[in-house]
């Protein structure tokens, strides 16, 4: 195989590393289960570092620059990449540093909303939101995704009105792209969902972490510019498409005035949970990663086509969507047999360990997540393991 770095623009990440250099990984993916298990559960990338990344991590070391985080050019990386990327120049002066999106979400409704408050999710949602809304004493509100005759996923408009009209809703917590199902709203949905949360007084806040994840022919429109978008806040991170989850560095960004007059009334300690290797990490993807994540991005495009191959071969009975963004595949387990948590029986019987889909909420029960951001051996593997466990039961 060529190195990453030899050649970036035709060099597939997820093909670089072997099976026993992943498992040599102290990452809490490789190491929750026993070592015979393929682990296709956390979002969590097989690859290599992006030689970019890589290099002033390096520079970082040698000088031992471990200290307390600065933002450094943090807002201002990011501002260019979405400049280029998307058409969108937010204002670096009106973004704030947390330590990951997750934890950014969380302070951040705790200062625009109350205890009690109910808080618009859609589900099948990312697990952790359940968690943490609950921890800080806020009521989850769920508003399940309509599901099209192929399988797929769109977002229901109505039953969001429905939602958001409820007393207690005070704030929406979007995510877009979607964590499990891959889907990408398109511009006339994000204004129209603008248009419902004005209507109802909701304040919005949307988790882009995949937005730099998104396959060809599908674009990703951040929420902030949209109509109507001014008072809600956008949280973003090099974490997910760079693979760089345990450094800490995540942005949160004001969309207009009432937003950023919140974010600044962040406390310290929130901004002081980021980690320094974060941002300088965070710093590289958004100015010279752009080429390793085109790379990144074809293997990804590849792996869902050898995917959906692999289960028209090995297993017919399952449903499958391939995502419009993500590496995640929402997998419809139902017809197995497996009942409510399928991923439970595939750990023991096939020692393929997917992400549980009953944790996504009541939308997830016969469903599991499976992680494509690993390399074709390993995904074929694992569907041969499933197929060939199902034949022996």
């Amino acid at each position: 195989m060529t190195a990453v770095g030899e050649d970036e623009r035709v060099t597939d990440p997820l093909t670089v590393l072997s099976l026993d250099q992943l498992r040599t990984r102290r990452s809490v993916k490789w190491r929750r289960y026993d070592p015979d298990v393929l682990p296709l559960w956390l979002a969590e990338m097989d690859t290599p570092l992006a030689p970019p990344i890589a290099a002033v991590l390096a520079a970082a070391i040698a000088r031992g620059d471990t200290g307390y985080v600065d933002p450094g050019a943090l807002p201002e990386s990011f501002a260019g990449y979405a400049t280029r990327r998307w058409g969108w120049s937010p204002d670096p002066a009106r973004m704030a540093v947390v330590p990951d999106v997750l934890q950014g979400i969380q302070e951040v409704v705790q200062l625009v909303s109350e205890p009690g408050d109910g808080v618009v999710v859609n589900t099948p949602a990312y697990p952790p939101f359940f968690a943490f809304l609950a921890a800080v004493g806020r009521t989850v509100v769920t508003s399940p995704l309509g599901r099209t005759d192929g399988g797929g996923f769109f977002l229901d408009l109505e039953r969001l009105e429905h939602d958001l009209a409820r007393p207690e809703v005070t704030v929406y917590l979007g995510c877009n792209p979607q964590n499990p199902t891959g889907l990408v709203l398109r511009p006339d949905e994000l204004a129209e969902v603008a248009a419902i949360a004005g209507r109802h007084g909701v304040r919005v806040l949307m988790d882009e972490i995949h937005a730099p994840i998104t396959y060809p022919g599908v674009t990703h429109t951040p929420y902030a510019t949209v109509p109507g978008a001014d008072s809600s806040i956008v949280f973003v991170s090099a974490s997910k498409a760079w693979n760089l989850p345990g450094l800490k560095a995540a942005l949160a960004v004001a969309a207009g005035d009432a937003s950023w007059a919140d974010l600044s009334r962040l406390p310290p300690e929130a901004i002081f949970g980021a980690g320094l290797l974060g941002v300088i990490a965070s710093e590289a993807a958004w100015t010279d990663g752009e080429a390793w994540l085109a790379a990144l991005m074809t293997g990804l495009h590849r792996n869902r086509e050898v995917f959906a191959g692999l289960l028209a071969e090995h297993l017919p009975e399952v449903r499958y969507h391939p995502p419009d963004a993500t590496y995640l595949a929402w997998l419809d387990l139902r017809r197995l047999g497996l009942g409510d948590d399928p991923a439970a029986a595939l750990v023991e019987r096939a020692r393929v360990a997917l992400s549980p889909g009953p944790t996504f909420g009541e939308e997830g029960r016969g469903y599991a997540r499976l992680n494509l951001a690993t390399s074709p051996v390993i995904l074929t593997e694992a569907v041969r393991r499933i197929a060939a466990s199902l034949r022996a039961a």
